[in-house]
């Protein structure tokens, strides 16, 4: 309904909103700059989905992001040929193993040490800033690269290239989730983990996994916002995109307190999010003034999802039904 209610309101104010043209074979428009701006969002949050339904938190992905897009933008700068296929392939290796580790890292502070997961990834995000400005020197690494920028700015099938790559991954979580037994295996262990291990499930593996993928998966999105700018900014690369993954996974309905997760939901969160950002921008707001229209967003999704709120509205429509009653 919020998201709905958004492309209605931007509708009205521009009624071109949602039109989309074809230019040189591609698409254009609102909608297709919407699944562009989403797709790094909606991979950060797929992995926040999962670790949040494990009775998790990873605070540490805005860092990751960060030094994925330094090492993989260092690594090309570094190479002899920025623009050879194979550079930009083992500069994406290069960044996506390095990411997997520090995921690795998380769910071993957090499955084996019995670390909080909210301490836990707080040292990370503290930390991997340091370490993206140690890789970039202190400046903000720009390269010219081909093959590196169609990760961020390429087309296939009249769609950007990032839409593509966040749609695979979603697939592929979607399917091992709800058509596999791993989504019930993350329940299980969200619900009660010390009940899933007596009922043979590898809990501490279970929690080490959604780990190693929400850091996979913020590696991923780091290198697809470096590939849009061609530039890793340390400092700004990533900044606060945690907590806008976190927002999307509560507005898309996860509990906070593990078990229950939603990944239809959460994109749905993104792309509420995203199309709010858009909108506060296309009105000519500050963009500095955009979480508090996410703050506002936010009350009025939690609110629906009350079940103390939700209890006084259906008594309200009983009450309504009975004086109507009374009254014929």
């Amino acid at each position: 309904m919020a998201l709905v209610a958004l492309l209605v309101a931007n509708t009205i104010y521009r009624p071109s909103f949602l039109a989309v043209t074809i230019r040189d074979g591609h698409l254009f428009g609102s909608p297709i700059d919407i699944l562009r701006n989403s797709s790094p969002l909606l991979l950060v949050a797929l992995g926040m989905t999962l670790v949040i339904a494990t009775r998790g938190i990873d605070l540490s992905v805005g860092a990751v992001v960060a030094i994925s897009g330094a090492l993989s933008l260092s690594y090309i700068q570094s190479s002899a040929n920025p623009d050879s296929p194979f550079t930009v392939l083992v500069a994406v290796a290069v960044a996506l193993g390095v990411c997997l580790a520090l995921g690795a890292w998380n769910g071993f502070m957090v499955a084996v040490l019995g670390i909080q997961p909210i301490i836990a990834t707080l040292i990370l995000m503290m930390a991997g800033r340091g370490i993206a400005m140690l890789i970039t020197g202190g400046f903000i690494t720009t390269v010219n690269s081909g093959p590196y920028k169609w990760l961020g700015s390429g087309w296939v099938l009249g769609l950007p290239v990032p839409f593509w790559i966040a749609a695979a991954m979603f697939t592929i979580v979607m399917l091992l989730c709800r058509k596999g037994a791993l989504g019930m295996l993350i329940e299980a262990v969200g619900i009660n983990p010390a009940a899933a291990r007596l009922a043979g499930v590898r809990a501490r593996v279970i929690t080490w996994t959604v780990y190693i993928v929400a850091g996979l998966f913020a590696g991923i999105a780091g290198l697809l916002l470096s590939a849009n700018v061609m530039a890793a900014d340390a400092n700004n690369a990533g900044l606060f995109i945690e907590l806008d993954a976190i927002l999307a996974v509560v507005i898309g309905g996860t509990s906070l307190a593990g078990g229950k997760f939603s990944l239809s939901g959460t994109a749905v969160g993104v792309f509420i999010i995203t199309t709010l950002t858009l909108t506060v921008t296309m009105l000519g707001i500050s963009p500095l003034i955009t979480p508090l229209f996410k703050a506002v967003v936010v009350i009025l999704v939690t609110l629906l999802q009350s079940p103390v709120a939700r209890e006084k509205l259906e008594s309200m429509g009983r009450r309504r039904a009975a004086q109507g009653k009374a009254a014929e």
